[in-house]
């Protein structure tokens, strides 16, 4: 009860748009100490309490550590240190950076903290684990982009205390000052380094860096999406079960010392030898590994059993994941903004409270080990959900192979060929051949797996009540034998999967202009019917904003078909994700103002062209076809979208040369919001066109301190001037727009305020 007081109290912050004051913390627990010493039976309000203010005085903290907001954008000649493995890209290398000192024009500030660093090109020198830099750096506050189903990157920030994000800039003074002598991420990058050269197959080699150091950086988009369609990503990143059989690997090595000179015993009693070797090969292969959430809940399960163990002390499952949920909470609150601590907690939790034991013995262990895959995979169901967006109807039957062959099979070899690497490294080379040809046999048995149906799941995004209802009914459904009705459990399950959704009229439609950062991306929703109006960027590094942010928002949103997908013309920023959303969508019909110039093929979208979904007329109002347009910009699509109480133009990146021929073709109608034209450059958004259109409401697409300045402030001015109010998703996150069919348009959701979170800025 003190772990699920303590969790309450923790979790209790993390809902609030802002956090209250040192005082106000000081108070509420003054006055639950108080409370807990007069009468006894609240002590749990102090023990709640006490979860509340500490998780509250750590966010705090965390937040005020970040980048000043006045020194966003601006230059720091640094010194620090490099931490963690750097990850090599196709434009960039990434890595964590601690800087340790900063200056800003020559004058030294009063900031430190940890930096996620990009630097273009190539670095002088390796960025090494631990290694000392001089760098001159632009930086900025953690801020990502805010979509429905979208990551909340500025949440995974907070809980890695990640205080600013950058980038390296060109500079003579950019240069590695020293490095430690030894340091555990050096090991781990020594180690990964030579599995790669003992392995000849790259992808084999990557493979067995994963399951072994917890070194993903070899995985691409393709591997992940495998490992997401069999339910198996905490196999690839190192699972707890990983470091329990390093723990075993320890307990029986102690237990041949004592078997080979049995005197032993007279000095320290073997079962505390034991222990302390199992706890001590656990901690080890955690810092090898990286010290992730699995690994550290599992270091602390077993450091809970040792300490039993050589006080001697019986303690049950229960008490184990109790106490350890406890510990991680006291070291880091922060924590529970991670899916891994969930994940972990809840499964472990789930296989505790309803695994019933049937005897010992190989069946006894394949029962567990069959049925313990159901109840993890409908277990953490809804909290897969939850978190991704997506879950593996073949997870359980993938599990069923992977989690035995990978953990019983894999990663002893795996973990005795890095045992060699560092006492005997010839001995080392054929074991490693060994785990990384088995390795290879079951990737390719998932690969083939990742292909079934149901191997991706989408459901719409789910309120937090029905996920409590879904968790619920798993309790309930896996209860004891004896407990009636258990299978009616089944039936919290149902508002999981049927959530309520709105559905326009007909004659009305709904308009979602997505936070893509520098780019576009609009999605429109008739009653029956789906289009989606650019995809967003494709970057260098492979990062799809296709992929990232439109697929997952037209799932979240419970479209799980696209009718068409229009891409105003081929720059990258508008067109860079298309390939992604079309390979999503195969059905979609593809229109393009520039299809000569697409990386897939489309047909020409020309003035003139029109169709009606659902009562909503949509019409092509540029380009005409005539070869007037001189520039990319110019052949954008302009689609207006008519429905019977309200307008949507989509106007691309059209400039104000072609802004007069696109307000002779709109004509009068309903009220009007207007897509500014090329994110609010300076060369377009006319004062003339803004008074011949007359929109209601202007929107600007357009990423958080772009180096294009855009929106330009000239263009805002002009809107301002008009009397037409304008939205940023810079600022706002994706808007959501209604155009209902009996009433004027209005803005629905700016998700950045949709649901407000005090590390939300």
């Amino acid at each position: 009860m003190v772990a699920i007081a303590l969790l309450a109290g923790a979790l209790s912050v993390q809902w609030l748009p802002v956090l209250p004051s040192r005082l106000w913390i000081t108070i509420l627990l003054g006055a639950a100490l108080l409370l807990s010493w007069r009468i006894p039976p609240l002590r749990w309000l102090f023990i709640v309490l006490l979860g509340f203010g500490w998780a509250a005085w750590r966010g705090g903290m965390a937040m005020q550590e970040r980048l000043p907001a006045d020194w966003e954008g601006q230059d720091f000649e640094v010194q620090g240190r490099v931490i963690g493995l750097a990850q090599s890209r196709a434009d960039a290398t990434s890595f964590l950076f601690q800087i340790e000192r900063a200056a800003r024009n020559g004058q030294a500030v009063p900031w430190h903290g940890l930096a996620r660093i990009s630097w273009y090109g190539e670095p002088p020198a390796e960025l090494v684990p631990c290694s000392r830099w001089q760098l001159q750096l632009r930086l900025r506050r953690p801020r990502g982009m805010v979509n429905p189903g979208g990551t909340d990157s500025e949440r995974s920030a907070l809980a890695r205390d990640i205080a600013a994000v950058g980038y390296v800039r060109d500079d003579s003074s950019n240069q590695r000052q020293s490095a430690t002598a030894w340091c555990m991420d050096r090991l781990r990058a020594s180690l990964a380094s030579d599995i790669q050269q003992r392995v000849s197959d790259t992808h084999d080699a990557t493979l067995l860096r994963a399951f072994t150091i917890g070194d993903t950086r070899g995985l691409d988009t393709q591997d992940w999406d495998v490992a997401r369609a069999n339910g198996v990503s905490h196999l690839i990143a190192i699972s707890g079960f990983h470091v329990g059989v390093a723990a075993v690997f320890g307990a029986w090595l102690c237990w041949t010392f004592y078997w080979a000179w049995p005197s032993l015993a007279l000095y320290w009693p073997r079962p505390q030898a034991q222990a302390t070797a199992a706890l001590s090969w656990a901690f080890a292969y955690a810092g090898v590994a990286g010290f992730g959430m699995p690994t550290v809940r599992t270091v602390l399960m077993i450091a809970t059993v040792a300490l039993a163990r050589c006080s001697r002390r019986a303690t049950g499952g229960a008490n184990i994941l109790a106490l350890a949920l406890i510990a991680i909470l006291l070291v880091d609150p922060l924590a529970v903004l991670e899916a891994g601590f969930w994940l972990s907690f809840v499964g472990v939790g789930f296989l505790i409270l309803c695994l019933e034991t049937k005897g010992r013995g190989l069946r006894a262990f394949l029962h567990e080990l069959t049925v313990g895959q159901i109840v993890m995979t409908v277990a953490l169901l809804p909290l897969t959900l939850w978190f991704f967006g997506e879950a593996s109807l073949v997870g359980a039957l993938s599990n069923l192979v992977a989690v035995p062959f990978v953990s019983f099979v894999i990663v002893p070899f795996a973990l005795l060929g890095l045992l060699l690497l560092m006492i005997c490294p010839p001995l080392a080379t054929p074991i490693l051949w060994l785990s990384a040809w088995l390795a290879h046999a079951q990737w390719w048995l998932l690969e083939q797996t990742a292909h079934w149906p149901g191997a991706h799941w989408y459901l719409p995004t789910m309120q937090p009540w029905a996920l409590m209802l879904a968790t619920l009914g798993a309790v309930w459904l896996f209860m004891p034998r004896g407990v009636p009705l258990r299978a009616l459990g089944v039936l919290l399950f149902l508002p999981l999967l049927w959530p309520i959704q709105h559905v326009p009229d007909k004659g009305a439609f709904q308009a979602w202009v997505l936070d893509v950062g520098q780019g576009l991306s609009v999605l429109v929703r008739t009653r029956d019917h789906a289009l989606v109006y650019d995809a967003g960027a494709r970057y260098p590094s492979q990062f799809d904003l296709g992929e990232a942010v439109v697929i997952p928002s037209l799932h979240a949103l419970g479209i799980d078909s696209l009718d068409m997908l229009m891409v105003s013309h081929a720059d990258n920023d508008h067109a860079g994700g298309a390939p992604a959303v079309a390979a999503a969508f195969p059905m979609a019909r593809r229109y393009a103002g520039e299809p000569d110039r697409m990386q897939l093929p489309a047909e020409q979208c020309l003035a003139g062209q029109q169709w009606e979904w659902d009562g909503v007329r949509f019409r092509v109002l540029s380009p005409d076809g005539m070869g007037a347009a001189s520039t990319a910009n110019d052949r954008s699509c302009v689609l207006l979208v008519e429905g019977r109480g309200g307008r949507l133009l989509l106007t691309g990146d059209i400039a104000s040369d072609t802004e007069p021929r696109v307000a002779a073709a709109l004509g009068s109608g309903p009220p009007l919001v207007l897509q500014v034209p090329h994110h609010g450059s300076r060369t377009s958004s006319s004062a003339p066109f803004i008074k011949a259109i007359e929109p209601e409401l202007a929107v600007v697409s357009a990423g958080w301190l772009n180096r294009f300045g855009h929106p330009r402030p000239e263009v805002l001015a002009r809107y301002a001037q008009a009397g037409v109010p304008v939205l940023n998703t810079a600022r706002e996150g994706a808007i959501q727009i209604e155009f209902p069919a009996t009433a004027q348009p209005f803005v629905a959701a700016r998700w950045r305020r949709l649901e407000r979170r005090y590390w939300r800025e």
